[in-house]
């Protein structure tokens, strides 16, 4: 087995850090499709007018594209004029935007979509759905067969939502048994994709990557607090970088607060701000031994981009009823709820 095969097979969300000294019990998330329900936040209003006609529907038991294929089949359009934001999960409860391209057309007749799939909502707009064009998504959850202690729980809770947590890829972005990372090693060594399903699979292999990365600093204590010098910043809320060339009390203090983050390498070809000193030779030391993927994204031309190390549960609330817990909570667009169900349970 070569040795980029045998990372591929060893690698688990599971075996990552914990930034606050692993789960405090044990219970059961998505007993049912109603136990994990998340509702996107579009980033913008729509215009009411235009050729565009969005959708808002809620979903189980379905993934987004095959939800999307069946609003092309009854809108008779190809399926490159339904768009969508991001991909929710099929186990689960999902509230999300799709818009139809229909310029000239009237609204279809959508009563032949099945039960599972309702539409709560649809208006037209100017311009189409775009991938990632999200404030966030709400999130609520339930945790069945809840064995925990309370005040430890409780006491976790209160440090996430003062501190947040980190923001690794969930297991979900590695499809299922992790098998995206093994079909990205054939696309990896030839150094280019063929068809547009080997992009998910180049994804996959940039998550694992921030995934070490992150770990490694959950370790040390460096992901929320304590920059290197030469770490590169985000700013709170925004995508505007920044190489932090000195550390003093205000950068400190910023970052305490949240007002900034740390950022992690999403590999690839091109950064538009690269670390350098102490951040640089961590960040090379830390994926030594995973040259294959980064020089095979490289080649690949995928461009490389930066991630912040921490996000934060927004308007974070829980409830106790018998032995489940009750949690809901709102994310910034690309964080994974399972990111933080993992700080509180195993």
């Amino acid at each position: 087995m070569t040795p980029e095969r045998q990372q591929a097979e060893n690698f688990s969300v599971s075996q990552l850090a914990c930034a606050y000294g692993g789960p405090v019990g044990s219970g059961t998330l998505r007993s049912t499709a109603e136990d994990f329900f998340v509702e996107e936040q579009l980033s913008f209003d729509l215009t009411g007018e235009g050729e565009h006609l969005f959708l808002f529907i809620e979903k189980r038991g379905e993934n987004t594209a095959d939800v999307a294929d069946m609003l092309a089949k009854i809108a008779d359009v190809r399926q490159m004029n339904v768009s969508y934001a991001g991909l929710k999960d099929r186990h689960a409860v999902t509230r999300q935007w799709f818009s139809i391209s229909l310029p000239g057309k009237p609204d279809p007749d959508f009563s032949a979509l099945p039960d599972n799939i309702r539409i709560l909502d649809k208006k037209r707009n100017n311009r189409k759905l775009r991938r990632g064009a999200l404030r966030g998504n709400r999130f609520e959850l339930r945790i069945r067969e809840l064995d925990a202690d309370i005040d430890a729980l409780v006491a976790r809770l209160e440090a996430i939502k003062s501190g947040g947590f980190p923001n690794y890829f969930g297991e979900q972005r590695f499809g299922r048994g992790y098998g995206n990372l093994s079909r990205a090693i054939p696309v990896l060594a030839r150094g280019k994709t063929r068809r547009k399903s080997e992009g998910m699979n180049l994804s996959a292999v940039r998550s694992m990557l921030f995934n070490l990365l992150l770990s490694k600093r959950v370790e040390l204590g460096r992901w929320c607090s304590h920059p290197l010098v030469g770490d590169v910043m985000q700013l709170g809320g925004s995508s505007s970088l920044f190489v932090a060339e000195s550390i003093d009390a205000e950068l400190e203090r910023r970052l305490n607060g949240a007002e900034i983050n740390l950022t992690g390498c999403l590999c690839g070809k091109a950064a538009r701000v690269m670390p350098v000193a102490d951040a640089a030779d961590f960040e090379q030391q830390a994926l030594a031994d995973y040259t294959f993927w980064i020089n095979g994204l490289q080649r690949c031309k995928v461009d490389a981009d930066r991630r912040s190390l921490r996000t934060t549960a927004n308007d974070l609330q829980w409830e106790f009823q018998d032995d489940m817990l009750v949690v809901s909570f709102s994310l910034p667009k690309g964080s994974y709820a399972t990111a933080l169900i993992r700080e509180l349970i195993r």
